[in-house]
This record gives structure tokens, C-alpha cells and sequence, in this order.
């Protein structure tokens, strides 16, 4: 259960005695670990502790007078509702890449004032952001402050689970090769040693999975690549002894967790170091010598885990179909029992992860379910809780964004759903998300076309009628791995050459929108980026083949907003959907996967 507001008042004065106590004017608590990732283990969801807030993303800064939250338009509702009555101060930003909380830092301290930040949980191009920022009002910076070794009593130890080997069925390419992929690229940049600190990176380059992270199968670890080894930084115990064994013959040795920086700081003064600034935490690039040359650039194994081979993208479409089939049985259920048995949001993330379970190899959620129903579903990250739910009933609209881990890879999927009747304004907004799906869905583009460049093909109907989304349209999504992932991002973001979208590459396409205490429209597809034919002397193409397996709900629909091409396009993906489930349902199932794709 969530503490009262009380108790994070309560906390932050604590956390304001203590910048007293260590001669801060202010603090600065991301929401990171030393691997810069999305989902946090126990032991570094810090900001969450401090000030009641839970969203997935959000800065908080706390000065000797004041706290302040910032977070994006997905969040607004939720960080109003969390903060209330607890003394923190909610500041809107317009995305969650915005810097906005550094330039409030500079605006809050000033001349003489030390800022304190803990340098093994911020990123190496935040931090030096960071000191730039300040140091023209006259602020320094301290990176040796970890805030909660001073005021979280029982604060989490790091997380003890087994790391496993993924099924070599489904890793279809080993450990040697993807090693040897990568010290190509090292080559090529003059690189002697890499070091990698994000966690998806190392489970995809050694072929291992763990569960220190919810919903994503990774396990906390740092890796040092050279010419000829590698060694994996792993807590002690983690990895078993038959699985070290073979580590070992893949010239793979295994070192203490903790023991990452010190080798970082005994490499030879003669040794290049790559290192991805993104990818990497202050604290752990400083470990090493000063003498040892940096090359900073994107990790290789970012680059390579995005693009996934023929045999990978095989197994995601059985993946697909698995979780095709989970939906299936869930809707059916659903629909039979509503307005007959008591359904919440709560009742819909049960029951849909039920049915989940009862797929062949399904691991796990890939992601917190969202159910949200009418004005629950205007919050894009919104999650039921036993404190605050909706009953499903009467009329609305209920949105559903799931996903599930696979061996064979990962899902995630977004659908909504009319309860009762929808209106005329219900209807013209879902027709004009689905617009939107469906004009990036049928894209083809030249290859190397930077992501974020194709953002406004599933804008552009919002925009005709002056509407808009506040998140991003795509993401790309790992091989049982987590379920976002880069380089590509199809978004506002301003783009840069690693988001060329190449061959392999699964995204997801997501438009959305969200009226505030009404109702929210989102409809998610995942896609794989596969060669175009287009018989021009044009250089190569790109088109998308869409990958996820569910019917799009027809009777939220308004007709007269969809073209007919549109149309035709629908009533395709709705006959591949047929043919590709039919074999894997039956009963109720069936019949409701019959009946939910009629060509229209």
C-alpha cells in the first residue's frame, strides 16, 4: 500500500536536513541506476521513496526549501494525484528528453552554491550538462552524494536471482559471433578495450537472460571487452557453476559485481577505451586513468540487438501468434461475462495475463498492464491499483496496452474497446488514431531514413483537425529482451545517424489521444522493417510488416473519416489475423476471432 502524503512530506524534510548537514543547496535524484535503465530494481527506485510519485520517468530535485517533480504530459495526472498534500511541486515538461529541471536548478541555486548528485546512477552526457549549466551561475557540482545512504533505513540489497542461458533454440547466433561482431567495430574506431554497463546489451551480446529487472529478462552486470577476452562484472553466486563453465570456453571470465570500476581503473595508460557517453554512468567513466584515451561512440551491440536476422524475426511472428491467441481467449471471456459478473481494471490485467500464461514458453509480463477505463484511459501510463480502480459498466471507451515475454521475443500491444455505446466524439477520435496507425503502417521509405522522420505520417490526421499526442509514436522493441529499446525512436526527437532505420528492426506504431477526465485512444501494433520492392532506380526501400496479431474493434468506427484504401487495408490485416489465430483457437474463442474480423 502507498504511504500517506504525511510520510513523504516527511521524508523530503529529512532529505532537507541532510543537504544541510553535507553543505548542499539542492540535490538532484534521477530516476536511474549505474546502468541507466528504464525499469529500476528495488534497490535504486530512489525518487519513487522520496516523493510518492511511480511513473516510470521523472526528475526529482530537492533544495534546502523546496521539491519539485518534473515529468511529461504522460504523467501530469498521475504526479497531480501522487503529489497531492505532500509538499512537492509539480513542474509540467514537454517531454521526457526536456533538460528543463537544470535550467530550475541554475534559476534555484546560483553563485558559490554545490549542487550534489550521485555520479554512479547519472548519465555521462546528463552530468556534463549538469556542470555546464550551473557553472554559469557560479554552482558546483558534487558527484559523490548518494542522498538515501543517508536517509532510506531499509533501503534494498542488489537483487540475488540465477542469470540463465537463452534456450539455443532462440538465440540464433552465439556467443563467439556476437563477440566477434562487436570487436569488428572496436577495430574499426582503434579501440583496444569496450566497456558496456546497459544491461540489455550484455544479456543480448553473451546469450544470457536473469530477472533482476521487472518485466525485463536482464540481470545486473557490467562487461570489458578486449582483442581477445571478455570478462563479465556479476555479483558472486548469480551465474551457475556448468554455465560459468561454458562462459569460460567461450573465453568469457566472470569477476565480482562490484569490481567493475577498479578494472576500469587499472587498464594500461597505453589502452583506448570505448565508450558509449549515453550508455555510461559519471562515476564509472571517471574510473578510468586519466592517461587511457576515450573514444566515445555508440555501443556496438545497440546497433547490432536491433536488427533482428531471419531466423529471430521467425520466432517473433510465433510469438506473436501465441499472444494472438492468449487475446483471443481473454476477449472472448470478456465480452461473454460483461454486464453479467462485476469486471474492473483490475479484473482485465488478471485475467489477460492469465490467458497469457497458459501460452507455450510465455516467461512473463513485458511491461505493467494498463487498463483504463473512459477517464483512466486519458493517462497513457496509468495502472490499476486495489487503493484506485475503475468498475467496467455503463458506456465508454477501455483501453488496453499488454505485452508479454517470450523466448522467441517480445510483445506489446495496444487496443480499445466500446463499452455500452460510444458516442460521434468517441468515434471520430478513435477513427483518427486508427488513421494514423494505419498511414504509417502502409509506409515505404528509403533505407537509412532517420526514425523520427516518420513521426508525422501518423500525426498528420490529428493534425488536420488540430489535435495532438504528447508522447512518441514508436519505439523499437528487443528479442526477448526489453521492450524498449534503440537506436531508432519514431518521434519529435531530434534525430541523429544512429536512428537510420535499417533491415531487422522491430518498432512499435502507436498514435494516440487523450482528453483529460474523458477518455483516451490508443491502438499499438509492432512492425518489422523489411526491404521494399519498388522497381525504380532509387536506391533501396523500406516497408513495414506488421507484426502483432489482434483484431482492431470496428464498431468504435466512423466510416465516413476512413477512406477507402484505408478500408482495404483494415480488412486485409483482419484476414491475416483470421488465418494466422484460427489454428490456435477454439470454441468461444474462435467464434469471437470470426466475428471481430468481418471485413467492413
Amino acid at each position: 500500500m502507498t504511504a500517506s502524503p504525511e510520510v513523504f512530506a516527511q521524508r523530503i524534510a529529512s532529505a532537507q536536513s541532510t543537504l544541510t548537514e553535507l553543505g548542499l543547496a539542492a540535490c538532484l535524484v534521477p530516476s536511474s541506476d549505474p546502468h541507466l535503465s528504464e525499469y529500476l530494481p528495488a534497490r535504486w527506485q530512489g525518487r519513487e521513496w522520496l516523493s510518492g510519485f511511480t511513473g516510470s520517468m521523472g526528475t526529482l530535485v530537492v533544495t534546502q526549501n523546496r521539491a519539485a517533480l518534473f515529468a511529461d504530459s504522460r504523467y501530469w495526472t498521475q504526479a497531480e494525484t501522487e503529489l497531492a498534500n505532500t509538499g512537492i511541486e509539480l513542474v509540467k515538461i514537454d517531454t521526457g528528453a526536456s533538460t528543463h529541471h537544470v535550467n530550475w536548478l541554475a534559476q534555484n541555486t546560483g553563485e558559490g552554491k554545490v549542487v550534489g548528485v550521485d555520479g554512479a546512477v547519472l548519465g555521462l552526457a546528463a552530468a556534463q550538462q549538469l556542470r555546464d549549466v550551473l557553472a554559469k551561475v557560479g554552482a558546483t557540482v558534487r558527484t559523490d552524494v548518494d542522498l538515501f545512504a543517508h536517509i532510506w533505513p531499509d533501503r534494498a540489497s542488489l537483487p540475488v536471482a540465477p542469470v540463465y542461458e537463452h534456450d539455443a533454440a532462440f538465440a540464433s547466433a552465439s556467443r563467439a559471433v556476437k563477440l566477434a561482431q562487436v570487436r569488428s567495430a572496436m577495430t574499426h574506431t582503434g579501440a583496444s578495450h569496450h566497456f558496456i554497463s546497459t544491461v540489455d546489451d550484455i544479456a543480448w551480446l553473451f546469450n544470457l537472460r536473469g530477472s533482476d529487472v521487472s518485466y525485463n529478462p536482464v540481470f545486473l552486470a557490467h562487461a570489458l571487452i578486449t582483442a581477445s577476452g571478455a570478462t563479465l562484472f556479476v555479483a558472486t553466486g548469480k551465474v551457475p557453476a556448468a554455465l560459468a563453465a561454458r562462459l569460460k570456453e567461450d573465453g568469457v571470465a566472470l569477476q565480482d559485481y562490484a569490481l567493475a570500476g577498479p578494472a576500469l581503473a587499472a587498464l594500461p595508460a597505453d589502452a583506448v577505451l570505448l565508450l558509449d557517453p549515453r550508455r555510461v554512468t559519471l562515476g564509472l567513466r571517471e574510473s578510468a586513468p586519466s592517461a587511457v584515451k576515450v573514444v566515445e561512440a555508440i555501443n556496438p551491440s545497440t546497433l547490432l540487438k536491433s536488427r533482428k536476422n531471419a531466423t529471430e524475426a521467425a520466432h517473433v511472428r510465433a510469438a506473436m501468434e501465441q499472444d494472438g491467441a492468449a487475446m483471443c481467449n481473454f476477449y472472448a471471456w470478456f465480452e461473454a461475462a460483461l454486464g453479467k459478473e462485476r469486471i474492473t481494471e483490475l479484473t482485465v490485467d488478471e485475467r489477460l495475463t492469465s490467458e497469457r500464461a497458459k501460452r507455450p514458453g510465455f516467461v512473463g509480463l513485458s511491461f505493467n498492464t494498463i487498463a483504463g477505463f473512459n477517464a483512466n484511459g486519458a493517462m497513457p501510463h496509468y495502472r490499476a491499483t486495489p487503493e484506485s480502480h475503475a468498475v467496467i459498466e455503463g458506456n465508454g471507451l477501455l483501453l488496453i496496452d499488454s505485452g508479454g515475454q517470450y523466448p522467441g521475443g517480445t510483445t506489446d500491444i495496444t487496443r480499445v474497446w466500446p463499452i455500452g455505446t460510444p458516442t460521434a466524439a468517441q468515434k471520430r477520435d478513435y477513427t483518427l488514431v486508427l488513421k494514423g496507425t494505419i498511414g504509417l503502417s502502409r509506409a515505404r521509405f528509403p533505407l537509412g531514413t532517420l526514425s523520427p522522420m516518420l513521426d508525422a505520417l501518423a500525426r498528420g490526421p490529428l493534425w488536420e483537425h488540430g489535435m495532438d499526442y504528447g508522447h512518441g509514436t514508436g519505439h523499437g522493441v528487443g528479442y526477448f529482451l526489453n521492450v524498449h529499446e534503440g537506436p531508432q525512436s519514431i518521434s519529435k526527437a531530434i534525430p541523429d545517424a544512429h536512428m537510420a532505420m535499417q533491415p531487422g528492426m522491430v518498432t512499435s506504431i502507436e498514435p494516440g489521444l487523450y482528453r483529460s477526465g474523458q477518455w483516451g485512444v490508443r491502438i499499438e501494433n509492432l512492425v518489422l522493417n523489411v526491404p521494399a520492392k519498388t522497381g525504380e532506380q532509387f536506391g533501396d526501400f523500406l516497408e513495414f510488416e506488421t507484426l502483432t496479431l489482434c483484431p482492431i474493434d470496428t464498431r468504435c468506427i466512423d466510416l465516413g473519416l476512413l477512406r477507402t484504401d484505408e478500408i482495404a487495408w483494415l480488412n486485409a490485416y483482419h484476414a491475416t489475423v483470421r488465418a494466422r489465430l484460427s489454428p490456435l483457437v477454439s470454441g468461444a474463442a474462435l467464434d469471437w476471432l470470426v466475428q471481430r474480423t468481418e471485413a467492413i
